[in-house]
C-alpha cells in the first residue's frame, strides 16, 4: 500500500474517533438531561425542519435508517402528543408525520441544549479551525457524493 493510502486510512480512523466521542457525549447528555435517545432527537430534528410534515420513507431516507427504526420512534412521539400522523395528500396509502405545537416547543428546548453541548464540546476550536475543517469536510462530502453517484 502507498503512504497516501495509509494516510487516508489514518484520517478515516480519526474521523470515526472524533465523531464517536462527540456522539457518545451527546447521547449521554440527552439521556441524562432530557430522558431522550439520539435517534429520537434526530427524528424530531428532521420533522422540525419540515413544518408540513414528512412521509415515513422520507424520514428514513434523510436519516439513512430503516423504516422500522422510524416507526417505533414515531409511534412513541404520537402517543406522547409530540407528533401526529395525517393522511398524505395525493396518496391515501401513506401518512405524513409532523410535530404538534407541543412537539415543536419540546424540540426547541432540546435543540437549544444540544447546540450548547456542541459549543462546549468543540470549544477548543477557534474560528479559523472551524472554517478550515468545514471547508475540507465540504470537499470530502462532495467527493463522497460523486463516488456514490458513480457507484449506482
Amino acid at each position: 500500500m502507498s503512504d497516501l493510502s495509509k494516510d487516508r486510512l489514518r484520517l478515516w480512523l480519526r474521523l470515526l474517533k472524533s465523531a464517536s466521542m462527540i456522539e457518545d457525549e451527546v447521547r449521554r447528555r440527552l439521556r441524562r438531561d432530557c430522558d431522550w435517545t439520539l435517534p429520537r432527537f434526530d427524528v424530531m430534528s428532521a420533522l422540525a425542519r419540515e413544518p408540513d410534515g414528512m412521509k415515513m420513507s422520507e424520514i428514513s431516507r434523510r436519516l439513512r435508517v430503516s423504516n422500522g427504526n422510524i416507526t417505533g420512534i414515531v409511534d412513541k412521539l404520537t402517543e406522547e402528543g409530540l407528533a401526529l400522523r395525517v393522511a398524505a395528500p395525493n396518496d391515501r396509502r401513506a401518512n405524513v408525520v409532523r410535530l404538534t405545537d407541543k412537539g415543536q416547543a419540546v424540540f426547541a428546548d432540546h435543540a437549544a441544549r444540544h447546540e450548547s453541548w456542541i459549543d462546549d464540546l468543540l470549544g477548543g476550536l477557534d474560528a479559523d479551525d472551524i472554517t478550515g475543517m468545514s471547508d475540507r469536510l465540504d470537499h470530502l462530502i462532495t467527493a463522497l457524493e460523486e463516488h456514490e453517484r458513480h457507484a449506482r
